[in-house]
């Protein structure tokens, strides 16, 4: 907020025109069409799956655990690398919990609810925001409670392997403009 707004200075098109959009989209930091960020929780299996698929269709996977520190924090280091066409968010069962109303009830009468890890809904609704809706995949296993604030999204379940829905992924991909290969 106190930083002085410097952006008419150097684009001198109507806000909201259609030549302001295309200037603002050229200078915007161009993103690699083949790297894909793999948002996910405690389940390595699924992770890894996910990894190898997109690497047998000429993709890179991001993993933010595999990229160098360089001494940041881990927010510093999650934008740096969220430089993204597509995100795939793995919801898997990694915590419980129920709702504060039931603390005081005993443990056989609480409504327990399995819950993807805090950092993964974060980064689902960081990449929400980000790249929209239509480039962001969310593969879930059983049981996991889905995000209520984001109905309507679609949700693609995977019991075992990513491969249940790599069809799927791969025509999504690909209508996002990634250049989807098999190698």
């Amino acid at each position: 907020d106190e930083l002085e707004d410097i952006t008419d200075k150097y684009i001198n098109v109507t806000p909201g025109s259609k030549k302001r959009e295309e200037v603002m989209k050229a200078i915007a930091e161009p993103v690699d069409n083949k790297k894909v960020f793999v948002v996910h929780g405690h389940d390595t299996e699924l992770k890894n799956d996910v990894e190898l698929f997109l690497k047998s269709i000429n993709l890179e996977p991001i993993v933010l655990h595999r990229q160098l520190d360089e001494g940041m924090t881990i927010i510093e280091k999650f934008e740096k690398h969220s430089d993204v066409k597509y995100a795939i968010i793995l919801l898997t069962p990694d915590d419980v919990g129920f709702p504060v109303g039931e603390t005081d009830k005993t443990e056989e009468d609480r409504t327990i609810e399995l819950r993807a890890r805090q950092n993964v809904i974060f980064e689902f609704g960081y990449f929400v925001g980000k790249l929209s809706r239509k480039n962001v995949c969310c593969i879930y296993k059983i049981g996991v409670q889905l995000p209520s604030d984001l109905n309507g999204l679609i949700y693609k379940q995977v019991n075992k392997s990513v491969e249940e829905v790599g069809l799927f992924l791969m025509k999504e991909l690909k209508n996002c403009g990634i250049d989807v290969k098999f190698e």
